[in-house]
């Protein structure tokens, strides 16, 4: 397999480990029956990577509102022998026969609901050679016993909750529209009520095929020729050599420092990791600690609206486009942050360009009791994806063509504008938010990271800035959140958690203030004490995910 290795776009600072409670683990995911497995196999004497396999396939079967096997994600690990990290890129690809102007009509006008709906809208999947991959590289046990559970799961189903439902609301149309989806995620065509308990033996079929032949059980063979049929049945572009040639990536992370914390994070096609170090290094420039709570938002408002414009000006998949080396230094930052006027907003189109010589979505976190951990976000982009589940094989398909910038300067679905660095082209790797992130000095460490589009890199920021403060894993998911991406040029903050004292603050300030009808997100934090040896893990309170702190026996 060929493994294409990114250099480390900052500096890094090693973090000797430490381990105090050498038989603690913690399993933080987005739904209790994955946390369930994640636990199960550590309990049977896997580690954190084969737990991480088990609770990516759980996830798969029991939220695929958010992810699984048709979709994609990245896995960021630390390997604690080593004491090195590493991440794992499963985004998807595009086929083989995509062009930058496939989603435009006659007239040249962006169609979105074809990069949103159907299997037109979908990238070749990278979540199941991610788990084969995990299993056989890091992990200790066979997959056969790691990817025990979702199949479980899905042989004797799982009773759907509220999220479920209201995902399955969101996207009935699409859904009804395909006769495999309708069977797999409705109830003759309608919602399912809460309880309702879903059964997915096809998926179940699928798992096996990838216990028993590993990547080629869904990239070749009988489940790949059904993938290719079902899809170019309903007018997509899928083709057999196109799974064939899907390849899992190495990247090396982007590393960072930040008030004598190590930041670990997401590395390109993820433009997680760059974005949130650029806006930390600006950041550095002042005393949030000391800072009144308006002034801090301030901010961090303004450090949010230049990294997220250097992400729609510059970031793409660095296998096809040359990304500059500076964005995430911290000469670069300070050249950002002596732009910020500390009173007044600087409105977007303002921006003069700076330069230096020379998305729906699940996150989970797991810390093992040798130190190994992983941050993982996976993602099928919007709520069930495209909607198309391909007959036969159980699998949902992402629509993650959407996240690609078509055409130019074009707003997807989460409202994020890119420029010819994001085009699209035929096997390259759309742009992603999902940043999974470590924070780490000698006496603490952070393991986060959360769904939600657009905004998953400014609510994984707040979480770090929280966690350097000293505030537990419960208050940080729970932390009322705020959003800058640029364009559009306002402030988007949720509809609790924000008084009218503290939104006029900032609106006499020059901010654009759109109050969200919810809230967003669904964090799943690991905290570790390692000074007093704790473990602290929590699971965001707007979801229905679970976090387990547990002792495993000896």
């Amino acid at each position: 397999m060929r493994l294409v290795h990114l250099l480390c776009l900052s500096f890094c600072l090693c973090v000797t480990p430490v381990w105090a409670n050498e038989n603690d683990v913690a399993v933080a995911s987005a739904h209790p029956l994955a946390t369930q497995a994640g636990i199960e196999i550590l309990e049977q004497g896997g580690n954190a990577f084969d737990a991480a396999v088990a609770v990516t396939a759980a996830l798969a079967v029991v939220e695929p509102a958010g992810s699984g096997l048709g979709g994609g994600g990245f896995w960021l690990l630390h390997q604690a022998e080593t004491n090195k990290d590493i991440m794992v890129d499963g985004r998807e690809m595009a086929p083989g026969k995509a062009s930058a102007d496939m989603y435009l009509n006659q007239q040249g006008e962006f169609e979105q609901s074809h990069s949103l709906n159907g299997p037109l809208a979908a990238g070749i999947p990278g979540v199941p050679a991610g788990i084969v991959y995990l299993s056989e590289h890091y992990g200790k046990l066979p997959l056969k016993q790691s990817l025990a559970p979702a199949i479980r799961y899905a042989l004797e189903g799982f009773a759907v909750g509220q999220h479920y439902t209201d995902m399955a609301r969101f996207r009935l149309s699409v859904l009804n529209q395909y006769t495999a989806s309708r069977r797999q995620f409705l109830d003759s065509g309608q919602v399912p009520s809460v309880g309702t308990v879903i059964k997915q033996p096809d998926l179940a079929h699928t798992l096996n095929s990838i216990v028993q032949q590993g990547k080629a059980g869904f990239y070749q063979g009988n489940i790949a020729q059904r993938l290719v049929e079902a899809v170019q049945q309903q007018g997509g572009i899928w083709t057999l050599d196109d799974l064939q040639r899907y390849e899992v990536k190495l990247r090396q992370p982007i590393k960072g420092l930040y008030r004598g914390y190590t930041i670990t994070s997401a590395a390109l096609p993820s433009s997680g990791g760059i974005v949130m170090v650029n806006a930390l290094n600006q950041l550095s420039a002042f005393d949030l600690a000391d800072a009144k709570t308006t002034q801090k938002r301030h901010l961090v408002i303004e450090a949010m609206r230049r990294a997220y414009r250097d992400r729609s000006r510059f970031l793409g998949d660095a296998d096809f486009v040359a990304i500059p080396d500076y964005l995430t230094s911290v000469d670069y930052g300070k050249q950002l942050s002596d732009t910020i006027d500390p009173v007044h907003a600087t409105p977007s189109p303002a921006l003069t360009d700076q330069s230096i010589e020379g998305e729906d979505t699940t996150h989970f976190s797991i810390l093992d009791s040798q130190g190994n951990r992983v941050a993982a976000t996976l993602s099928v982009n919007y709520p069930f994806g495209s909607g198309f589940v391909a007959e036969g094989t159980g699998v949902l398909l992402n629509d993650e063509m959407d996240d690609f910038s078509s055409p130019s300067g074009a707003a997807n679905v989460y409202g994020l504008v890119g420029e010819k660095a994001n085009a699209i082209a035929p096997y390259k790797r759309p742009l992603s938010s999902m940043t999974p992130t470590f924070v780490e000095n000698n006496d603490r460490l952070l393991i986060t990271g959360t769904p939600g589009g657009s905004r998953i890199i400014s609510m994984v920021l707040l979480s770090v800035l929280d966690f350097i403060e000293g505030k537990s894993a419960e208050v940080i998911v729970a932390a009322p959140r705020y959003h800058h991406q640029y364009l559009p040029d306002e402030v988007q903050v949720e509809n609790v958690g924000f008084n009218e004292q503290e939104l006029d603050a900032l609106k006499q300030r020059g901010h654009h203030i759109t109050q969200l009808s919810r809230q967003y997100g669904d964090m799943h934090v690991i905290i570790q004490d390692k000074i007093n040896s704790t473990l602290n893990a929590a699971s965001d309170p707007r979801g229905e995910g679970q976090a387990t702190v547990t002792t495993l026996e000896k």
